[in-house]
């Protein structure tokens, strides 16, 4: 089997010394190169041609964002990001997703972390970032530059249409998972909806602690309701959506005054924490046909036995479509699952079309 070659850049020596040692280790991957600046990387990218690079957020000479712009304007290829999550390196670590970076490692605070804890996760995601096609790649930056032009309301005054609708509980329930193009793919189906101020929404992607604070800031920007990061035993209100904090769980639970948030740092649930699992197993519990399940892009199959949960239960279930997925693990699990029924498995503006007239129904 041809093996996948891997370009790493990064301006520490031990950051890649650790990345080679990790990578050369699995005999599907071989690192053909390290650049210790864009600079360096240009070339090597001529001379290596690479399947997969991994990125530093925070270089000298040139920073990383810069030249994935650059990178991704005249030779789109797949792209993991090496980031630290400190606040403003997650705000740069978002920005790069946006601009069309795969997916993003943490770097541990411990480095010694890296080889013991890490290996794993890193060689899978350099794995799924290589098994992205450039056609797809592309096609998932073209659908995303054209939602830029996508003219809205002013937030604001959105925002105070909506901040007039009573804060009261309710019913329904739209849980929504992802993981691998998630970010971008959850902020692109966001905005696509028509907000009435009625949806309560829940949603779990695999992401670590200290990056879901600034996510939920991010899109609280640009969307007309409330967005931030789920705090435990806090009730759950139309017009507001709650982001599961990075490394917890994310559960709901049905009170006398509507449905609350239940935060939990429990064991992890198909590898993962937070799990989608864990919260489409919650809501398919405690809301029943109130329920609306929606799948994403992801690698892996947390979220498919919870979305069955959810269909059995009454609830409406939805899936991103393959043609649409950075990655068709999760949604493709989830169908193959008999978890969405086949005329809901949709491009994500057709997905967006039916969140408030579940809200309303």
């Amino acid at each position: 089997m041809k093996k996948i070659k891997v370009l790493i850049v990064d301006d520490s020596q031990l950051i890649r010394e650790l990345l080679t040692s990790i990578l050369d280790s699995d005999p599907r991957l071989e690192v053909v190169g390290c650049a210790v600046d864009p600079h360096q990387a240009r070339q090597m990218i001529k001379d290596l041609s690479p399947d997969v690079i991994t990125l530093d957020v925070e270089m000298p000479r040139m920073n990383g964002i810069t030249f994935l712009k650059n990178l991704m304007r005249l030779r789109p290829m797949p792209v993991v990001m090496i980031s630290t999550l400190t606040s403003e390196g997650s705000q740069i670590t978002m920005q790069a997703l946006e601009l069309g970076a795969i997916d993003f490692i943490e770097k541990p605070n411990n480095i010694s972390e890296m080889m013991a804890d890490y290996r794993d996760i890193i060689i899978n995601k350099v794995i799924t970032a290589a098994s992205v096609s450039k056609t797809k790649l592309l096609a998932y930056q073209n659908r995303l530059k054209a939602e830029e032009h996508v003219k809205h309301q002013p937030i604001d005054i959105q925002r105070a249409r909506i901040l007039q609708i009573p804060s009261q509980p309710t019913n329904k329930i739209i849980a929504i998972g992802g993981s691998t193009g998630g970010l971008e793919a959850l902020r692109a189906l966001l905005e696509a909806v028509k907000f009435s101020g009625s949806e309560s929404i829940v949603v779990v992607l695999h992401l670590p602690a200290g990056f879901t604070q600034s996510y939920a800031r991010r899109l609280n920007q640009c969307l007309p309701v409330t967005v931030k990061e789920a705090e435990d035993k806090e009730r759950i209100l139309p017009g507001h959506i709650y982001i599961a904090p990075g490394g917890l769980h994310l559960s709901i639970k049905r009170r006398a005054v509507g449905y609350q948030c239940i935060i939990e740092d429990g064991e992890k649930v198909n590898r993962h924490k937070p799990s989608v699992d864990v919260l489409f197993d919650s809501v398919a519990k405690e809301a029943k046909n109130d329920a609306m399940g929606i799948i994403l892009t992801g690698m892996g199959n947390d979220g498919a036995r919870g979305l069955k949960h959810i269909f059995d239960a009454g609830g409406e279930t939805y899936a991103q479509n393959e043609e649409s997925s950075v990655v068709w693990g999760m949604p493709g699990t989830a169908v193959a699952a008999g978890a969405v029924p086949s005329a809901n498995i949709r491009d994500l503006s057709k997905i967006a079309s039916v969140i408030p007239p579940f809200a309303k129904r």
